[in-house]
């Protein structure tokens, strides 16, 4: 088991070496992961269109 108080400063000093984001870091990588989650979906409404189009025109041929 190791000494608490040598814990505690070996923890300090880890945390200080954190490198926080900018404000207009933070600001930037969200509004990219918006837009990325945007073109995600709006990819996949089209896909779901489409499939479920050929899917309607396949039960109708043959229905």
């Amino acid at each position: 088991m190791a000494n608490p108080i040598q814990f505690i400063q070996q923890t300090r000093a880890e945390v200080s070496k954190i490198v926080w984001p900018t404000r207009r870091e933070v600001i930037l990588t969200t509004i990219t992961v918006f837009i990325m989650a945007a073109l995600t979906a709006v990819f996949f409404a089209l896909v779901d269109i489409l499939i479920r189009s050929g899917l309607q025109g396949l039960l109708s041929f043959f229905g």
